[in-house]
C-alpha cells in the first residue's frame, strides 16, 4: 500500500468511525465503544507508519482536480512534510488516549454515542487540516472542528454555563473567521491558487501584491481559532465542557489549528515585518497576560486553560521570529504533557469531588487516594514548568533560542525588534509558569485538613492513559538533537545561555511560589486555630458516581464562602490577583465596546421595524378595513333599499346631466 493510500486512510478512518458510530447509537449500542476506539486507535498507527515512510525528507504531494470553479482551481490534495506527518501522530496518539479514556470517565453517560462520534469527527477534521495541500479543502476541516466544539463543549447542555460557553465559543471562533475567509481569497488571487505548494513559490517569486494585509487577515482567524490575545477569551469558560474534550482541544486539535497553519504557510508572513512584529506583540500580551491569570485562578481546568493560553503564545512568538521547527516542537511536546494534565484532572475532580483548589487545599490525603494522577500530574507539571530533562524544558528552550537569534542579529527572517519582544516575555513566562505550575501542585496535593472523601477507585482505562502519556511528557525532549530533518533542518537544542537562564527563571518561580505557600499555610493555620468554626469544602455527595457525573455536578457547585488564606497567588500578585482573576475584565470590556452596542442597535432596528415600519404596513391595512366597514353599510339584503337607492341615483345623474347641458 503506497504512502498517500495510507495517508488517505488516516482522516477517514475517524470520519467512518463517527458516522457508523451515530448510526448505531441507539440501535446497537454495544458497538459503540469499538467504534469510538479501534478507528482512531488505528488512525495513529497508520500516521506512524506513514511518519516513519516520509523519514523527515521531501515532500510527498499527490493532488487531483476537486472541481473547476472557473478562476481558481480546488485540488483534493496531500502535502506531507516532516511538520505535517509528526503533528498527525501527536493527534492520532492523543485522540485514541481520549477516546480510551472516554470510556471509563463517561461510561453511563445517555449521551456518549453521540459524543464519542463527535470525538471520532472533530480528530478526522484536524487529520484533514494536517493532511491537506490545499487551503479550501483545510478551511473544510477547520470549520468542521468549530462546531465539533460547539456540540462538545455544550455536552452538559441542562447547565447554563455549557450552554453559554458553547456559544461564546462558537461565535468568537467565528468573528475571527471572517476575516481569515478574506485572507485566504486574497491570497489565492494573487498566487492563482489554493495549493499550499503554488502558494509558497508565488511568494518565493514575489507575486503577492500585499503581504502585509493578507498576513494581518489571516492572523485574525489564527487568534480566534488559537485563542490569541484579544480573541482568547473563549477558552477558559471551554471548561464548562468534559474533561476528555478539554484534552482533545488544548493538546491536538482546534487550538493547534492556527499555529499548524501558520507554520506551513510561514513564507507569507515573514514576507511583511511589519505581520512579524504584530504577531511578536501579540504572543507577548498573550503569554504574560494568561500567566497571570492562571495563577489567580481556583478553578484547576482554568488554570490549565490560561496554561493553555500561554503556552499557546510561545509557540506564535516561535513563529513571529521566523523559526516554525521551534513552533512545532514545542505544539507537539505541549500537546503530550496538556493531554496528560487534563485528564490528570478529571481524575483529580473525581476523587476530590469538586474543581475549586480552595476546596482541596482544604483537603488531606488525595495524593494517597489517587497515585496514578499524583505521579503522572507531577511529571506533565514538570514539562510545564520546562524544568530539565523533561520535554517542556527542550521545546521552550527552542523558542528562547531562535527568540535570543533573531534579537542579536544572528538570524534577519524577523525584525530584531520581534525578537527582543519574544525573548523578553518569554523569560518572563517562564516564570510564571513555575509559579502558577507549583501552586496548583502544592494546593491540589498538599492540603491541610479534613481527609479526601473516598470517591472509589477510577477506571482502569483512566489510569492507564496517563501512564502512555507520561512517557512523551519525560522523553520527547531528549529526541531534539536527531529531530533536526523533520523540522525543516532548524536546529532544536537549546544554548548555554537560553538553558541557564530559562531554568534559572523556572526554579526561581517554584521556589519563590513554594516558600510563599510555607508562608500563607502558616498564616491560614493560626486563622484556622483561632475561627470558632472551619468551613468544611463541598464537594459531591456520590462516592460511587460515575468521573463525568462528580464534573458535571462540580461545575455549579458553590465555591468556598471564604478565601484561601493558604493561596501563595493572593500574596504574590497583591493587587493584581482580583483583575487577574477575572481575565482582567476583558469579557466586561468586551461587553461594554461591543456586546451593548450591538444590542442597542438591535432594539434601535427593532423600535424601528415594530413603531414604524409596521406602523405603515398596518396602516395600509386598516385603511383597507375601514373602507370595507363603510360599504358593507350599503349591503342591507332590503331590496326596496337597493331600488331607492338606484331611483335617487338615477336622479341626481339626471339633474346633473341637464346641468353640464344647461352650462354647455
Amino acid at each position: 500500500m503506497t504512502t498517500t493510500t495510507l495517508a488517505v486512510l488516516v482522516p477517514l478512518l475517524p470520519f467512518l468511525g463517527a458516522v457508523a458510530g451515530l448510526l448505531l447509537g441507539r440501535t446497537a449500542p454495544g458497538f459503540v465503544r469499538p467504534l469510538a476506539v479501534l478507528p482512531t486507535l488505528a488512525a495513529a498507527v497508520l500516521a506512524v507508519l506513514v511518519a516513519v515512510r516520509q523519514g523527515g525528507g521531501k515532500p510527498i504531494t499527490a493532488a487531483t482536480l476537486l472541481t473547476p470553479t472557473g478562476s481558481v482551481p480546488i485540488d483534493l490534495a496531500l502535502y506531507l512534510d516532516g511538520f505535517a506527518v509528526l503533528v498527525a501522530v501527536l493527534v492520532g496518539i492523543v485522540a485514541s488516549c481520549v477516546q480510551i479514556y472516554s470510556t471509563g470517565y463517561l461510561r453511563d453517560d445517555p449521551r456518549y454515542p453521540s459524543y464519542a462520534a463527535l470525538v471520532s469527527l472533530f480528530t478526522s477534521a484536524m487529520l484533514l487540516v494536517v493532511y491537506s495541500g490545499d487551503l479550501m479543502v483545510l478551511l473544510v476541516g477547520w470549520e468542521i472542528m468549530g462546531i465539533c466544539s460547539y456540540f462538545l463543549v455544550g455536552h452538559y447542555w441542562e447547565t447554563p454555563e455549557a450552554r453559554a460557553a458553547s456559544l461564546k465559543a462558537f461565535l468568537v471562533t467565528k468573528l475571527g473567521d471572517v476575516p481569515f475567509l478574506f485572507g485566504l481569497f486574497a491570497l489565492a488571487v494573487d498566487a492563482k491558487t489554493f495549493s499550499i505548494t503554488g502558494i509558497l513559490r508565488a511568494v518565493d517569486n514575489g507575486l503577492i501584491d500585499h503581504p502585509t494585509l493578507v498576513a494581518l487577515l489571516l492572523l485574525a482567524g489564527v487568534a480566534g481559532k488559537s485563542a490569541q490575545f484579544p480573541l482568547h477569551t473563549w477558552l477558559p469558560d471551554a471548561m464548562a465542557g468534559p474533561t476528555p474534550v478539554s484534552a482533545l482541544i488544548h493538546a491536538a486539535t482546534m487550538v493547534a489549528a492556527g499555529i499548524y497553519f501558520i507554520a506551513r504557510l510561514l513564507p507569507v508572513f515573514t514576507a511583511s515585518a511589519a505581520a512579524l512584529v504584530v504577531l511578536a506583540v501579540m504572543a507577548a500580551v498573550t503569554m504574560v497576560g494568561s500567566a497571570l491569570a492562571a495563577l489567580a485562578q481556583d478553578d484547576i481546568k482554568r488554570v490549565l486553560a490560561y496554561s493553555t493560553i500561554g503556552q499557546l503564545g510561545y509557540m506564535s512568538g516561535a513563529l513571529a521570529v521566523g523559526n516554525s521547527g521551534a513552533a512545532v516542537f514545542h505544539l507537539i511536546a505541549h500537546g503530550a504533557f496538556k493531554a496528560l494534565l487534563f485528564l490528570g484532572a478529571g481524575v483529580i475532580i473525581h476523587a476530590a469531588g469538586t474543581n475549586s483548589l480552595t476546596a482541596m487545599s482544604r483537603m488531606s490525603g488525595l495524593a494517597k487516594r489517587i497515585p496514578d494522577a499524583y505521579w503522572t500530574m507531577t511529571v506533565a507539571l514538570l514539562a510545564l514548568a520546562a524544568i530539565p530533562p523533561f520535554a517542556g524544558f527542550f521545546s521552550k528552550e527552542a523558542v528562547l533560542v531562535a527568540a535570543e537569534h533573531t534579537a542579536l542579529g544572528e538570524s534577519d527572517v524577523a525584525p530584531g525588534a520581534a525578537g527582543w519582544t519574544v525573548l523578553i516575555a518569554g523569560l518572563l513566562t517562564a516564570l510564571l509558569t513555575a509559579a502558577y505550575a507549583t501552586r496548583l501542585w502544592l494546593l491540589t496535593f498538599r492540603g491541610r485538613g479534613a481527609e479526601a472523601p473516598d470517591h472509589g477507585k477510577q477506571p482502569l482505562a483512566m489510569n492507564t492513559v496517563l501512564w502512555v502519556l507520561a512517557i512523551p511528557s519525560i522523553g520527547l525532549g531528549l529526541t531534539a538533537g536527531y529531530l533536526d530533518d523533520w523540522f525543516g533542518g532548524q536546529p532544536l537544542s537549546p544554548t548555554v545561555t537560553t538553558a541557564v537562564l530559562g531554568t534559572g527563571v523556572a526554579l526561581v518561580g517554584g521556589l519563590v511560589t513554594y516558600g510563599t505557600w510555607r508562608h500563607t499555610t502558616a498564616l491560614a493555620a493560626r486563622a484556622r486555630a483561632a475561627a470558632a468554626a472551619v468551613e468544611q469544602p463541598q464537594t459531591v455527595p456520590h462516592p460511587d458516581a460515575e468521573p463525568g457525573l462528580v464534573e458535571a455536578e462540580a461545575l455549579h457547585m458553590p465555591r468556598p464562602a471564604h478565601a484561601d488564606l493558604a493561596d501563595p497567588g493572593r500574596l504574590l500578585l497583591g493587587p493584581l490577583h482580583r483583575p487577574a482573576s477575572a481575565g482582567f475584565h476583558l469579557d466586561a470590556v468586551y461587553r461594554t465596546l461591543f456586546v451593548r452596542p450591538v444590542q442597542a442597535g438591535a432594539e434601535l432596528v427593532r423600535f424601528l421595524d415594530r413603531e414604524v415600519v409596521d406602523t405603515y404596513v398596518n396602516g395600509a391595512g386598516t385603511g383597507t378595513n375601514w373602507l370595507g366597514r363603510l360599504v358593507r353599510l350599503a349591503q342591507t339584503g332590503n331590496v326596496q333599499t337597493y331600488l331607492g337607492a338606484l331611483l335617487a341615483g338615477s336622479v341626481v345623474l339626471a339633474i346633473a346631466a341637464v346641468l353640464v347641458a344647461a352650462g354647455a
